[in-house]
């Protein structure tokens, strides 16, 4: 009997562990609130990064559409007004041509109308390559040069051995070193060629 007893005692003890061991249902419910309250705080986190996320992502969309269009205003305005030094420089020569017509038909004086419009002249001339780097250019008895010259004309000469440059019908122009306009010219070619 005593072996009996021994192994009941031995039986109830390991039932005792594993009760100890198996947790309550009441235990692995809070114990599953516990994983779920974790998880939930973890999802909340992410969702609050996501929402973080996508403001930035529409302001950094939103600035950068603001950027595209006050560049493209800059530049509407820059092509709008590209010519406003040009013409404000050109102000005062207008002004003068006015001075000049009232002041001609004042004194009826052709010498004093002619004088003035022969300064205006000169001061437009003067401010558009002092300002603006224009240069105008009359090539009279030089050779012709077709990259600067356009030629109206042709005539036989005697005693020419290149082609050159008899009459400027128009002044031609540079801007900056760079044709505008190309003076038109009668060109003198040699006789029999």
């Amino acid at each position: 009997m005593a072996e009996d007893e021994i192994m009941k005692e031995e039986e109830a003890a390991e039932a005792q562990a594993g009760a100890a061991d198996a947790a309550s249902p009441e235990e692995e419910r809070n114990d599953q609130e516990a994983e779920a309250d974790i998880l939930r705080s973890k999802v909340k986190e992410l969702e609050d990064t996501v929402a973080d996320l996508r403001d930035k992502a529409l302001r950094e969309a939103a600035e950068t559409e603001n950027y595209r269009r006050r560049l493209r205003t800059e530049k509407e305005n820059a092509v709008k007004f590209a010519n406003e030094a040009l013409i404000r420089d050109l102000l005062d020569p207008l002004d003068n041509f006015s001075r000049a017509i009232e002041a001609a038909e004042r004194s009826k004086d052709f010498d004093t109308m002619q004088q003035g419009v022969v300064m205006v002249e000169d001061q437009i001339h003067s401010i558009l390559s002092k300002n603006w780097g224009l240069e105008s250019y009359s090539p009279e008895g030089e050779d012709f040069d077709p990259s600067d010259m356009e030629a109206c004309m042709m005539k036989e000469e005697e005693g020419l051995e290149k082609e050159k440059v008899l009459q400027v019908f128009m002044k031609g122009y540079k801007l900056h070193g760079k044709v505008l306009r190309p003076a038109k010219v009668m060109v003198g070619k040699p006789k029999g060629n």
